[in-house]
């Protein structure tokens, strides 16, 4: 039945169409806090959190507020610090990172009730100090080789293939982000001045980068042999009916996944998500001598300071920096 399905998707859309399992049903707030949870998703808003962010965020707020009605909690005054204790505890094999983002979330919400009333003392001061050191660790990268093969292994005569391979191209060739892929559209393209600009989702700031022609071939292979009529602004869309675009909490993983098996690429105990072939293009710009600032300009930092942080994987210029130690010792006698 389910291979009658997909014939019958392609006869009536013109594409294959993948049905995948139904999302997690909607979070439904318990009754004793649905006020408060409301006004806080208002502030939200009006803040204007990052997609992303606020998926995060509610994420762990969701986890914490069924976590209060399990405990029998009838309203939000009655929360105590023990209940705090608790439900940390449930993080306990979790990595310092993610705990420094419950801790944050619960920080940001619980201050939030303090200042609104709907708690009479600020519980949020009954959180530990979680101290995450930025750049701990060293950004994962590709070799030149494995990104060779991950666009080989791509198959580019079927309209799923275009639209990964251009994708792909467009973060190992401009190190855009998978949100700002995700969000960019047609209008997004400047054909005749060969550039694409768009306002950076993560940042809120313009960036303009310049359509390599590898990059702006496989955009044109897609437009006009592989993407599916649809009215979506998004220049990459699903290939499933409705043919929308990407949800904002994609993170493509699984894109990316289904052609790195056919490729023979197996990355165990690194990184290798979209984020990490970013890494591979700032190694890239190092190894040819290209500054910090040309390569924040690139990557859309808004400090060298961030981007300062890819010298840990620039290997050949680390060597540079290395001391002979036997002429340290000379020098010192």
């Amino acid at each position: 039945m389910r291979s009658v399905q997909v014939l019958w998707d392609y006869t009536a859309y013109g594409t294959m169409v993948v049905h995948r399992r139904p999302p997690h049903p909607p979070f439904v707030c318990p009754a004793p806090f649905a006020v408060e949870y409301e006004a806080f998703q208002a502030m939200c808003r009006a803040r204007a959190y990052t997609p992303m962010g606020t998926t995060t965020l509610l994420n762990v707020l969701h986890r914490f507020l069924l976590f209060l009605d399990d405990q029998g909690l009838a309203h939000a005054d009655e929360m105590r610090a023990e209940h705090l204790t608790r439900f940390m505890e449930s993080f306990s094999g979790c990595s310092t990172r993610y705990i420094a983002t419950v801790i944050s979330t619960l920080r940001n919400y619980l201050t939030f009730l303090y200042t609104e009333g709907f708690l009479p003392v600020n519980l949020s001061l009954q959180l530990p100090k979680v101290r995450v050191q930025r750049h701990a660790f060293i950004p994962s990268s590709w070799t030149a080789e494995n990104v060779t093969k991950l666009l080989a292994a791509i198959d580019r005569h079927n309209p799923q293939g275009k639209r990964d391979y251009a994708i792909l191209l467009m973060v190992i060739r401009l190190g855009l982000r998978v949100s700002d892929i995700r969000a960019l559209t047609l209008n997004n393209l400047d054909w005749s001045r060969k550039c694409l600009s768009i306002i950076m989702t993560k940042t809120k700031r313009p960036l303009e980068l310049p359509l390599l022609d590898d990059v702006g071939w496989a955009l044109i292979d897609y437009l006009q042999h592989g993407r599916p009529a649809t009215t979506a602004e998004q220049v990459f869309v699903r290939h499933r009916a409705p043919y929308d675009g990407f949800a904002h909490h994609d993170n493509l993983e699984r894109m990316l996944q289904r052609h790195m098996h056919p490729a023979g690429i197996t990355m165990a105990g690194q990184k290798h998500g979209l984020h990490s072939l970013r890494s591979t293009l700032a190694r890239t710009l190092l190894e040819t001598g290209a500054t910090l600032p040309v390569i924040a300009g690139v990557l859309g930092h808004q400090s060298v300071q961030t981007t300062s942080h890819y010298l840990a994987i620039d290997l050949d210029g680390l060597r540079q920096c290395a001391l002979d130690p036997d002429q340290v010792l000379a020098d010192g006698r």
